[in-house]
């Protein structure tokens, strides 16, 4: 899961495995496999990155402390 943060400011975590597709307006639009959207703060780019970090800790095993 990846921690975002709500147009309302509010931070919360999002299963990435559920991201269908990302989109960029004036806010940022994740779509998920169920066809629901989430608006959030952080660009596309950033949850990619987020994404990337999260799925090379599960591959690569967490190391002490990381949790």
């Amino acid at each position: 899961m990846i921690a975002l943060t709500a147009i309302s400011g509010k931070e919360f975590y999002l299963n990435c495995e559920l991201i269908y597709r990302i989109d960029r307006s004036f806010d940022t639009i994740i779509t998920l496999t169920d066809g629901k959207t989430v608006r959030v703060s952080e660009t596309e780019n950033e949850i990619v990155e987020k994404v990337i970090q999260y799925k090379r800790k599960i591959y690569n095993g967490f190391s002490e402390g990381e949790l």
